[in-house]
């Protein structure tokens, strides 16, 4: 198997030094190499010491004077120059190893391609390279800027590379699924579609919510959770015509998994496509936090039979009237916990509970 991380030396030979060799060994020194070329016997002492490139027009003037090949003068140019980038890389990488207590490196090692005896600087690389950028202050630029866009700050402040990291999987996860160009009225349809599917098992579901939605421009994507992120959901628009909601089972039951898609669905349809907004579970007090929460709240269960709640009072009751209205009766439940009808432990086994695959 090949070496991941092949041997990569901590120094650089410029082609001077072979042009020197290949020079003593013909006999040849550096004014008569200046003669023969037609250029400056300095310009040839700093080709010579490093200092100065061997540019296209002096590999041509080498191979005339040298029987030398300019392809294998210009290909040691810039291996050469290749090399000094890496060294100067490698440097950026040592300072910016203290980066990766930012992030949740334990997480990325366990579900991405990183070599597990890797060094800290190579973690470093490999990361930047997960998140598409190209250094550590074009991280925070990148994925540490539109924080004032996010929706849910308090948690994020917490983790924000830990939040970072899981919003970057979901982002990878939807450059994969093809969509239609989104339409409003299409994705008012799908919901009704996506409604009906709360009565259906997760491995019904996990398949036809991407793609019902996937027909009307939204690419829907299950990220696992990852430790201390606090991530329910996100929503952000990733093209003009194309959305993104990315979704975790943070809380591992069916309730909260329908309520948190269609509070995401209703930023979707309610608000800006500049903003990004994170969910944490919590109720915040943002006009756009409420207006989704009412969004999720009204299309699970109608404000037209809600008056009906405050007298579910047993299984059976909450079974009939979940039926009566076509959605889970987990939902119901989640519902009657939430406005304090019932106690936080009534009626959990009507839930679902939801689990990733292994």
């Amino acid at each position: 198997m090949a070496n991941k991380y092949p041997f990569e030396p901590d120094y650089s030979v410029a082609p001077g030094a072979t042009l020197k060799e290949t020079l003593d060994a013909r006999g040849i020194s550096q004014s008569d190499l200046a003669v023969r070329t037609g250029m400056a016997e300095k310009t040839i002492s700093q080709i010579i010491n490093g200092i100065a490139p061997i540019t296209v027009e002096t590999a041509e003037k080498l191979e005339l004077v040298l029987s030398v090949p300019a392809r294998f003068w210009n290909r040691r140019e810039l291996s050469y120059r290749e090399s000094l980038a890496r060294l100067e890389a490698v440097d950026d990488l040592n300072a910016d190893v203290a980066w990766l207590d930012e992030i949740p490196v334990k997480t990325l090692r366990e579900r991405l391609p990183m070599d597990g005896h890797a060094t800290k600087p190579q973690l470093v690389r490999l990361a930047l390279k997960f998140f598409g950028v190209s250094s550590v202050e074009a991280w925070r630029n990148v994925w540490e800027c539109p924080a004032v866009q996010y929706r849910g700050q308090a948690a994020q402040k917490k983790r924000p590379g830990y939040v970072a990291a899981w919003l970057r999987m979901g982002e990878l996860q939807a450059e994969s699924i093809l969509t239609e160009p989104f339409e409003a009225s299409a994705f008012r349809q799908v919901l009704a579609d996506l409604r009906d599917l709360t009565l259906t098992p997760a491995t019904q579901w996990a398949k036809e919510v991407p793609r019902l939605c996937a027909s009307a421009g939204v690419a829907v994507v299950f990220t696992k959770e990852i430790p201390t992120a606090g991530v329910s959901g996100a929503t952000r628009w990733v093209t003009k015509d194309k959305v993104m909601m990315q979704l975790s089972l943070k809380y591992k039951s069916d309730d909260q998994f329908w309520f948190s898609l269609f509070h995401e669905a209703g930023h979707v349809l309610l608000h800006g496509k500049k903003q990004v907004f994170i969910e944490y579970g919590t109720d915040d007090a943002t006009d756009e936090e409420k207006e989704a929460n009412r969004f999720a709240r009204d299309w699970l269960i109608p404000s037209s039979q809600s008056h009906k709640l405050p007298h579910l009072r047993n299984r059976a009751q909450i079974r009939s009237f979940a039926h009566s209205i076509g959605i889970a009766p987990g939902i119901v439940v989640g519902r009657l916990q939430h406005d304090k009808l019932v106690f936080p432990s009534a009626f959990n086994d009507l839930k679902r509970k939801l689990n990733w695959a292994t």
